[in-house]
């Protein structure tokens, strides 16, 4: 459909501060070999028959071997998040019926992204055939967050002052070490394969408030460079439809609590931003190339790594440039009750320390796999 500006001024001007959605993207795989295995329309139909709550709440994405399941509009996060856990529980149910399997790492270990079919939607032929390759070759999974933000202006700021904690929202999150079948070395391979590679991805500018951004997204609709909102890939965005900042820098979560952990951080890190802008505290925006610095360290060493502390300009452990995150974070947190507990390893740390264990890659996908489908499944995760 056409790019409304006009109307997205409309949206965000009826916002809610705070209202949260929940997107977590899973991959479809055969139950004996856990190979990626093309049965999104199967699943969708059998819903659209058996259970129009979740036919509602699921979604496609590129590839057929791929569902993601969104938990709409809550009021705040712990709405929302009981939201998305009825869904999960739906979903997580009839792929059992179904004889299916659901896996949540950024990447899938081993499979072949040339043996993939993209599902057929106007919306997806038009990204492969936009894209060539660099569509193809995106066979990762993620969590998505939107929070709920009032005002275009402070849409925008609220991106411009997380450029800066893309990174370490990606170090926590990190959960896709694998991929064609070897051990890539990096955290999260995902972001090298999807973020590295779309146009108009990764970190966008600081542009300050809604004019400059609108100036920019007419400059792309001006010389066809996008025809849809959603063609702006970045890692995090105003999102034109729904009146929300979405954040989309992390990797999907092997268990359930550590997505509601993550998306807990997330929603309090939004928070906290629009309270610093509405109270006038000041901000100096790092520039891009210092942001995305990070950003690859993230990808290549997660927590065990080292980050940049942009204010000071020294190296810092990226756990104690978490700990700093968690400290700023402290006051929303403590106020909307937002119990963001994530202080295991990451998924890549785990997988990478069980991969030394046994040597075995598909043993530690399909541990992986069995956590997944007991946490996810729950109706309040463990």
């Amino acid at each position: 459909m056409p790019i409304d500006l006009d109307k997205t001024e409309e949206i965000f001007a009826s916002s809610t501060d705070l209202t949260v959605g929940i997107e977590e993207e899973f991959a479809v795989l055969d139950p004996q070999t856990l190979d990626l295995a093309p049965r999104f329309e199967e699943l969708r139909d059998a819903a659209a028959r058996l259970d129009p709550v979740l036919f509602e709440s699921i979604t496609g994405e590129l590839i057929s071997s791929e569902i993601e399941i969104v938990s709409g509009r809550g009021d705040d996060l712990h709405d929302a998040l009981a939201r998305q856990r009825d869904r999960r529980r739906r979903l997580f149910a009839l792929a059992a019926e179904r004889g299916v399997a659901l896996g949540s790492t950024g990447t899938h270990p081993w499979a072949d992204y040339r043996q993939q079919r993209n599902i057929d939607t106007e919306h997806y032929r038009r990204v492969v055939e936009g894209l060539g390759y660099v569509a193809r070759r995106n066979n990762t999974f993620s969590l998505h967050v939107h929070v709920g933000v009032q005002g275009t202006d402070r849409a925008v700021q609220v991106c411009d002052r997380l450029r800066p904690v893309l990174p370490l929202l990606l170090a926590v999150s990190a959960s896709s070490p694998f991929l064609e079948g070897q051990d890539t070395l990096l955290h999260s391979v995902r972001s090298q394969t999807f973020t590295k590679s779309f146009p108009r991805c990764g970190v966008p500018d600081a542009f300050g408030g809604w004019r400059p951004f609108r100036d920019y997204l007419e400059l792309l609709i001006r010389t066809g460079s996008i025809v849809e909102y959603t063609q702006v890939w970045w890692s995090i965005r105003p999102h034109a439809s729904f009146g929300t900042v979405e954040v989309r820098i992390c990797d999907a979560q092997i268990s359930a609590a550590e997505s509601e952990g993550l998306a807990a951080l997330v929603v309090a890190c939004v928070g906290q931003a629009l309270r610093d802008i509405d109270e006038g505290v000041p901000f100096d925006h790092p520039p891009h190339r210092l942001v995305e610095e990070n950003v690859w360290r993230a990808i290549r060493y997660g927590l065990d790594g080292k980050m940049i502390d942009l204010r000071r300009g020294v190296e810092i452990p990226a756990r104690a440039a978490v700990d700093a995150l968690w400290a700023w974070t402290e006051p929303v947190r403590d106020e909307a009750r937002i119990d963001a507990a994530l202080d295991g390893a990451t998924g890549a740390q785990r997988q990478r320390a069980a991969l030394l264990e046994s040597g075995d890659l598909r043993e530690v996908y399909a541990d992986t796999v069995r956590e997944t489908m007991t946490t996810y499944a729950q109706e309040v995760p463990a």
